[in-house]
């Protein structure tokens, strides 16, 4: 697995084909959902985009009339920056400045949000736990592989956080 660490000023790390196209696929899922599929009723955008006023549906609509717009684009960028910094299929090394480092974060935290509503997962549940629990009843089932995609990208979005920090 991909780990980031600094170097010269940059945030590097390299990647597998299948980061790579694990990675692809996920910036451009999070980029359709914001674009082909924008639904306020849709559980993964009311997570991405929550209400700022829970008890003022007015209130809340108002604000979003007002922000919406620049936060989903700023949303959508922060995907592209992903995608755009991806070497091609065959693998290979991502370099980010610090401002690329930080849209990828933004970027994979957004994924992982998306994934975790699609997922069913809750605060204080136990990703070991239930992977082992999916793995149990049908390893080649889609849901151990969108777990262990979900763990990654957490694992991606820890090292390029440390990376950053330290």
């Amino acid at each position: 697995m991909s780990m980031f660490r600094r170097q010269s000023g940059r945030y590097v790390a390299t990647f597998a084909v299948d980061e790579v196209r694990v990675l692809r696929k996920v910036a451009s899922e999070v980029v359709g959902l914001l674009t082909d599929g924008f639904d306020h009723t849709d559980p993964v955008v009311g997570r991405l985009f929550p209400a700022v006023y829970p008890k003022d549906a007015p209130g809340t609509a108002e604000f979003r009339r007002y922000t919406e717009g620049d936060l989903k684009t700023a949303k959508i960028d922060q995907a592209g920056a992903i995608l755009a910094a991806l070497p091609d299929e065959a693998g290979g090394e991502v370099r980010l400045d610090a401002e690329a480092a930080e849209a990828w974060l933004r970027a994979l935290n957004d994924a992982r949000l998306a994934m975790g509503v699609r997922l069913e997962i809750k605060d204080g549940t136990d990703l070991g736990e239930e992977l082992d629990d999916a793995v149990a009843e049908d390893p080649a089932s889609s849901r151990v592989f969108q777990l262990s995609v979900y763990a990654y990208l957490g694992y991606l979005q820890e090292s390029l956080l440390n990376a950053l920090i330290d």
